[in-house]
């Protein structure tokens, strides 16, 4: 089954239990991937409704944050209970080491030699580790192409 298919099923029993945090959660998202889908005039397989699931996380995480520094704490919990929805259709989170592995794997595979060559790592390694946040990855293939973590 696919990512999308497991969304509707899921809103479709949250609907029918009246469960609303997870019945809002997935409707955010599901309305993100209409909208990606409309915007790139095809439908998104699953890594491009991950990608979706992985940006609002992101959101998320970032709305709780300015939640909490305005104390409103009724809409921070609000939105964690989104997020721990939303996390579960995420795949388990990759370690830093798996992802030093995968880039200096890469790094071989292309032949990278320096920070100028970031452009050809990045996306592979993402592409590899999914689930792994792009701004670490970009980190450590910096880190490794500029020999300061070989």
């Amino acid at each position: 089954m696919s990512l999308k298919d497991q969304l509707a099923e899921d809103l479709k029993a949250a609907i029918r239990s009246s469960d609303e945090p997870r019945k809002t959660a997935i409707r955010m998202v599901t309305w993100a991937v209409k909208n990606a889908e409309v915007e790139q005039r095809k439908p998104l397989d699953d890594a491009g409704v991950l990608a979706i699931i992985i940006k609002e996380s992101r959101r998320s995480q970032e709305s709780i944050e300015q939640f909490r520094k305005g104390n409103r704490n009724d809409l921070a919990e609000k939105e964690e209970a989104e997020l721990s929805i939303l996390q579960a259709y995420l795949p388990p989170p990759v370690s830093l080491e798996e992802i030093r592995a995968a880039a200096r794997e890469v790094i071989t595979e292309v032949g990278a030699q320096g920070p100028a060559d970031r452009g050809k790592v990045i996306p592979v390694v993402i592409a590899r580790l999914a689930g792994a946040d792009g701004r670490t990855v970009n980190q450590i293939v910096t880190e490794l192409l500029s020999g300061s973590a070989q």
